[in-house]
């Protein structure tokens, strides 16, 4: 006979779920994403000087400001130190030129929080990535300041007034080779950041660095930005070029304009990407191919932030149509 010891031992507790916990948060996770942007924001400030400073400064401080007033009205508990409005305000500032009136940029950071993430319900609820929500607006409103930059001059390279993707829609892939004295220099310049272009889209090697240490954490797949890149570099080598099919440069491509951070930081958002692995593939690659069509066919030189708002649209549909399997049901899926 079991003795009132050992059938203390036998019972099962029984609790409501979550069963398995992590030790990841919300703020964890948004401070670590925070922590790959630094580098490259470090750097573009170092690049860009003090314009580059204080319009990252006034967009962290106009998210942060605008996520706290927002909940104090809708007197919900207050996360706006949570990391989640900082990266919002910081990711908007990478994408916007440096030399952009600050206005203009409080103006995007509002914008990204109280429309793109509140009047949505918050986090967690909000269909578009805020700040290319910020971003889409402000290029709207004043798309003159939002495709102006200044010269920017290193003890290395002289970089024109124009990026590179800007030069090479006006004047051809020629003439972009010319500016930069040739193609080794180019790459050197995409990839060490010495050129003109949105604070967060000139040094790409400290982006991927970025890119790779939120893959080690486990906060992003690498399928996504893999797929997004590839598939720009694939379509641009194949379609890119004026002597013919795969005459293009797809290692500029992959380089240029705000493909890196988006690819890396932008497309991977946990809250407007696709649930499954499989969905998250087929967004990217959607991302890649519209980024490409916008590219080469549009009269916009750049188009990763409309790609990924595109896309962001399709997510709800792609969820529909790729669904994870019932666990122990093979071949079988939700209905």
């Amino acid at each position: 006979m079991s003795s009132p010891n050992q059938l203390e031992e036998t019972l099962l507790t029984v609790s409501a779920s979550p069963h398995i916990k992590s030790p990841e948060t919300i703020a964890k996770i948004m401070w670590n994403v925070n922590l790959a942007l630094a580098p490259a924001a470090i750097f573009a400030v170092i690049w860009f000087g003090l314009p580059a400073l204080l319009n990252i400064v006034v967009s962290i401080v106009c998210a942060v400001g605008t996520e706290y007033l927002i909940q104090k009205i809708r007197k919900v508990k207050v996360t706006a130190l949570d990391g989640s409005a900082f990266v919002t305000g910081l990711l908007l500032a990478m994408c916007l030129p440096p030399n952009l009136p600050l206005y203009m940029t409080a103006f995007g950071a509002v914008i990204a929080i109280a429309v793109a993430k509140h009047s949505m319900g918050g986090l967690g609820y909000n269909v578009f990535n805020p700040a290319h929500i910020g971003r889409a607006a402000l290029m709207v409103s004043w798309a003159a300041w939002m495709t102006k930059w200044t010269p920017m001059t290193s003890v290395i390279d002289t970089v024109t007034s124009a990026t590179p993707l800007g030069i090479l829609k006006e004047k051809g892939y020629s003439a972009l080779i010319d500016t930069f004295g040739s193609r080794a220099a180019l790459y050197k310049a995409m990839l060490l950041g010495t050129r003109n272009g949105s604070l967060g889209e000139t040094c790409t090697i400290l982006l991927v660095l970025g890119g790779l240490y939120l893959i080690y954490k486990g906060y992003i797949k690498w399928q996504v930005p893999v797929c997004m890149i590839g598939t720009v570099g694939l379509l641009t080598w194949a379609f890119g070029g004026t002597a013919g099919l795969f005459t293009g440069d797809p290692i500029f491509h992959m380089m240029a304009g705000g493909l890196v951070i988006g690819a890396f930081f932008m497309a991977t958002d946990m809250v407007t990407i696709p649930i499954t692995l499989k969905g998250q593939i087929i967004f990217a690659v959607g991302c890649g191919l519209i980024t490409t069509l916008i590219r080469l066919v549009g009269g916009y030189p750049e188009g990763v932030c409309y790609s990924i708002l595109l896309m962001n649209c399709l997510t709800p549909l792609i969820d529909r149509l790729v669904k994870p399997r019932i666990y122990g049901r093979e071949g079988k899926k939700h209905a």
